[in-house]
């Protein structure tokens, strides 16, 4: 198949999971597994994807994979190949990347204009970051908790090398997960996000797949 069709292919893909993902908004319940139709159309779907090369690696040869973050994708009303980008295990855990993390708040349907404010001295360690956004029902500014390269030390996320390196962008992505946490933790769908196992578990485990990885968290086994 070449890269042209590829393209069509995948594009032909995320449009019709588009239409799927508003009627699910609508309903309210995951058509995906309560719709014989919907189910067949995302099954297709996962194994086209699973065998082009269109996709990050680890999806690749994995239709099972790719069915769940095509799932997944209906619930949070973010483009499938948006989470196909995002969604990965990081020692066999399924994890957001901290860029996704500001789009599943905006997309949660309860805020938008979510955005990171830093406050502190750049390169000192009252440097922080907290997240705001505008709360759909009433037009509330809503910040979310500070989260500053002192707390980082203390807790010992620096020992992870992005924090010595690129200290910004760690504090916007930890700053949107606890907002996420804090204000609307559906969104992330009980997934944690960039850094964030790094930090918090040390223990590595065999799972080597997004299915593989929520079963295993599912039952509790990492």
């Amino acid at each position: 198949m070449s890269e042209a069709i590829e393209s069509t292919a995948v594009e032909k893909i995320d449009q019709n999971m588009a239409v799927t993902v508003e009627e699910i908004r609508e309903s309210g319940i995951s058509m995906v597994w309560t719709d014989k139709q919907t189910f067949n159309q995302v099954l297709r779907a996962a194994d086209l994807l699973s065998k082009t090369q269109m996709i990050p690696s680890q999806y690749q040869g994995k239709p099972q994979d790719c069915f769940v973050a095509l799932e997944m994708a209906s619930r949070t009303g973010l483009s499938p190949l948006t989470v196909l980008q995002n969604l990965y295990v990081v020692k066999g855990k399924p994890s957001w990347s901290g860029q996704a993390c500001l789009a599943l708040i905006n997309s949660c349907g309860r805020f938008h204009d979510a955005h990171p404010v830093y406050v502190g001295e750049k390169g000192a360690e009252s440097r922080g970051c907290y997240v705001i956004a505008t709360r759909i029902s009433d037009g509330e500014k809503v910040e979310g908790p500070e989260v500053n390269i002192k707390m980082a030390v203390a807790e010992g996320w620096t020992s992870n090398s992005k924090w010595r390196n690129m200290p910004e962008l760690m504090l916007a992505y930890r700053a949107s997960a606890f907002f996420a946490r804090t204000n609307c933790p559906e969104a992330l769908m009980g997934a944690k996000v960039e850094g964030e196992w790094e930090d918090t578990d040390k223990k590595p485990t065999k799972a080597t797949g997004i299915t593989a990885a929520l079963d295993a968290a599912i039952e509790g086994k990492v």
